[in-house]
């Protein structure tokens, strides 16, 4: 674990105690569209919970065609939400990404299959064409997939993986019997693109011992070397762990700002509602965004089980505490 020096911290905590009057920009770059999955920030932004704490925060959309990594290597962002298989992925290639903060407590990925596919158990994946995520979001199924001893190349004895794009297509038109899928957005876009509960079976990675975690906040190492930037994201966490408890709190009010902020205008009342009522499970028990050591190990540990090149050895300085200790002090 990265342990920033207790004389550094001590300089941004005495930065705190005297912040400028003058907001300090802060730029976050999210890891998707903007969707309830982000209400925490837009909440913390809306309720003036950013400006409490001297912050201008411009909140940037992400999406297929925007990688937070790149984004943040480019000098464009000061913080990004990134899942951490992907973030671990380019520290170990050369992008210094730390986690500071961990709103997100549990996963919400899962395999979404077609009952009528046969399959009752994990066990019955094998000869079946399953949809999966790429752009490093394939790490935790390959991982799985090892872990039942199933090869990823086809065959009676092993799947198909599918190369499934953003959307539930395949399932919908029979060409997966399953497909990857979010406990709050894809499940639903299948359930009223017409199939029902009842013709569906899910298996959450979280049950399956191969969950990893999602949406953490990172920065560069370098950065945590600056008292100055240090205090800036004290203040930064502390306001937007804030916008996460209300938004558990106030589901529907979140929902709502959130479709205030969504320039695009594709997201519905009722998608992001449900939504926010799903991701308020997944941030539960966050504990003020502070990273749980047995959470990040046991995603150390599903990386390097086996299934994908993601991480060759153990990271060395991936996480800090230091941020979240001083917010929630």
């Amino acid at each position: 674990m990265n342990k920033i020096s207790t004389l550094l911290l001590a300089g941004a905590m005495s930065l705190t105690a005297m912040s400028a009057l003058a907001a300090e920009k802060v730029t976050l770059q999210l890891k998707w569209v903007t969707q309830a999955q982000f209400a925490g920030y837009y909440v913390a932004q809306d309720k003036g919970f950013y400006a409490d704490e001297d912050l201008d925060v411009e909140i940037k959309s992400g999406g297929p065609d925007i990688a937070p990594t790149q984004v943040i290597a480019g000098g464009a962002a000061d913080v990004v939400l990134d899942w951490m298989p992907s973030a671990l992925a380019a520290r170990e290639k050369g992008v210094p990404l730390v986690n500071i903060a961990q709103p997100f407590k549990s996963s919400g990925m899962m395999l979404t299959c077609r009952k009528d596919s046969g399959i009752k158990t994990p066990a019955d994946f094998a000869g079946k064409t399953l949809g999966v995520w790429f752009f490093g979001n394939e790490y935790p199924f390959l991982s799985w997939m090892s872990k039942l001893g199933l090869s990823t190349n086809g065959g009676a004895d092993g799947v198909t993986v599918l190369k499934q794009g953003f959307n539930v297509d395949p399932i919908l038109q029979k060409q997966a019997a399953c497909v990857s899928t979010m406990t709050y957005n894809e499940y639903w876009q299948i359930i009223d693109a017409g199939l029902s509960a009842d013709d569906l079976i899910t298996f959450k990675y979280e049950d399956q011992g191969v969950a990893t975690l999602e949406d953490g906040m990172y920065v560069l190492e370098e950065n945590l070397n600056d008292p100055a930037f240090v205090d800036k994201m004290v203040r930064f966490v502390r306001a937007s762990m804030k916008g996460w408890a209300y938004a558990e709190a106030n589901p529907d009010e979140a929902a709502d700002i959130v479709l205030d902020n969504d320039a695009s205008g594709a997201q519905t009342e009722k998608h992001q509602r449900r939504m926010m009522g799903e991701i308020a499970k997944l941030t539960a028990g966050s504990n003020g965004g502070a990273l749980s050591e047995a959470d990040y190990q046991r995603t150390v540990d599903v990386l390097l089980s086996g299934g994908a090149d993601v991480i060759t050895k153990q990271p060395e300085g991936a996480w800090t505490s230091v941020i979240t200790d001083a917010a929630n002090m």
